[in-house]
């Protein structure tokens, strides 16, 4: 494709066109259907091919995202950045609350007094508001050890856990955790460093569009 057509593109043709472009780079694969599409957008928000062979899906996640976001699930992320970068449009039509408190006052306050991080705090917030059935980490590997902890000790049980958070200390650790502690939570996640609230937020997204398909 030439440049000058590139730049007299739609949005909407760009992101056609770039979808044309992942299906035919990628080539074969094995992802079923509905879970391509979470996979594919991840891939478009990233630039990072990786990711069709590194996301882990538990059975039946996506549907039961969808029937999640459908019931008008509230969403909580760990992060100002993946809470941006969820589409509130695609949202709507679910009455889905959005809420990230790693920035509240209190949750500042009870970080300080117990000597914790704000994301461990944030989560304990998070998950002691029933509304928060949605769970969405991209950054903090602290957030997703915290909330796998408050459900152990049968503090909160998610309908959906989209744990990405990235790094090099404790982000792969935090997801191998999520995959594999038993705890029979639905959860979308990846295995490796990689994430980010820009990939969580993108998995969101996917879902959301799958909802407003169904």
């Amino acid at each position: 494709m030439a440049l000058m057509d590139s730049l007299t593109m739609k949005p909407e043709e760009i992101e056609t066109e770039s979808f044309r472009i992942i299906d035919a780079e990628v080539g074969g694969h094995e992802w079923p259907g509905a879970e391509w599409q979470v996979v594919r957008r991840v891939i478009h928000t990233s630039a990072d091919y990786e990711y069709a062979g590194s996301m882990l899906f538990s059975d039946g996640v996506v549907e039961k995202a969808i029937e999640a976001l459908k019931s008008g699930a509230g969403i909580v992320t760990d992060t100002k950045m993946a809470l941006s970068g969820i589409s509130k449009p695609r949202l709507i039509p679910f009455g889905c609350r959005l809420t990230c408190h790693v920035a509240d006052p209190d949750v500042a306050e009870l970080a300080s007094r117990e000597g914790i991080t704000r994301s461990i705090a944030a989560m304990r917030k998070a998950a002691s508001d029933p509304v928060n059935r949605i769970f969405v980490i991209g950054n903090a590997p602290t957030a997703l050890f915290e909330l796998l902890r408050l459900i152990q000790s049968g503090q909160v049980e998610p309908a959906l856990i989209i744990g990405l958070p990235v790094g090099f200390v404790g982000a792969e650790e935090s997801k191998n955790s999520l995959a594999t502690s038993g705890h029979g939570i639905p959860f979308i996640t990846n295995i490796g460093r990689k994430g980010g609230s820009n990939v969580a937020a993108a998995v969101v997204n996917a879902l959301a569009i799958l909802a407003g398909r169904r």
